[in-house]
C-alpha cells in the first residue's frame, strides 16, 4: 500500500463524517463509529485521526463560537474532494476484491 492511502480507522472516521451529511464535529464522528462498528471509540483517537487526516488535506476544520447545544466552541471537521476521491478508490477497490467472493463465503474456506 502507498504512504498515502487510508489506514482502516481513518477510513471509517471519513465514512462517518459522510454519513453526517459531509461536515460533523467528533462527539456525532464517535457515537457513529460506536453505533455502526459496535465497538468502543476513544474520543482522543477520533481526534488525533481528524488531525492527521487535516494535516493530509483530506479534511478542513473550522471553530463554531458558540454551539447551540452547550454553547461551547465546537471544532467542525468537513471533507475536501481528495478525501471523496480516496473513498470512491478504496470503494471501488474492494469490490474489486469482493466480486465472486459470495461463495467462498457461504460455504468458508480454512
Amino acid at each position: 500500500m502507498s504512504r498515502d492511502s487510508l489506514g482502516e480507522f481513518e477510513h471509517m472516521v471519513l465514512l462517518a463524517i459522510l454519513r453526517h451529511g459531509g461536515e460533523a464535529y467528533s462527539v456525532p464522528i464517535v457515537l457513529e463509529l460506536e453505533q455502526r462498528t459496535g465497538r468502543s471509540v476513544a474520543p482522543a483517537a477520533v481526534y488525533i485521526a481528524l488531525r492527521r487526516l487535516e494535516k493530509r488535506g483530506l479534511v478542513r476544520s473550522r471553530m463554531v463560537e458558540e454551539a447551540e447545544e452547550s454553547g461551547r466552541p465546537r471544532r467542525y471537521f468537513a471533507l475536501e474532494e481528495p478525501a471523496m476521491e480516496k473513498l470512491r478508490e478504496a470503494r471501488q477497490a474492494f469490490a474489486n476484491l469482493w466480486d465472486g467472493m459470495d461463495a467462498e463465503l457461504e460455504h468458508g474456506r480454512s
